[in-house]
């Protein structure tokens, strides 16, 4: 799932060697953490957070036949 969030983030921001995405386990669920430079927070929210949704559904779906929820967080 790290590598789907990294390759989705690449794609959207024009700095891709500043995209980071760290994976934490958590127990009951994995939470990815996504970290881009802050002129690209814009391009990976999207207007009222529709690209955040979206790259957050497409996890979701990936990761349907885990056991472990996936929690997409994006930080400053």
């Amino acid at each position: 799932m790290k590598e789907l969030v990294e390759v989705i983030a690449k794609a959207l921001v024009d700095s891709p060697d500043e995209v980071v995405v760290t994976e934490k386990d958590t127990g009951k669920a994995i939470v990815l953490e996504l970290k881009v430079a802050a002129s690209d927070m814009g391009k990976v929210i999207g207007k009222q957070g529709r690209i955040a949704k979206a790259i957050r559904s497409v996890i979701k779906a990936a990761a349907s036949k885990e056991d472990k929820k996936i929690i997409v967080d994006i930080l400053q």
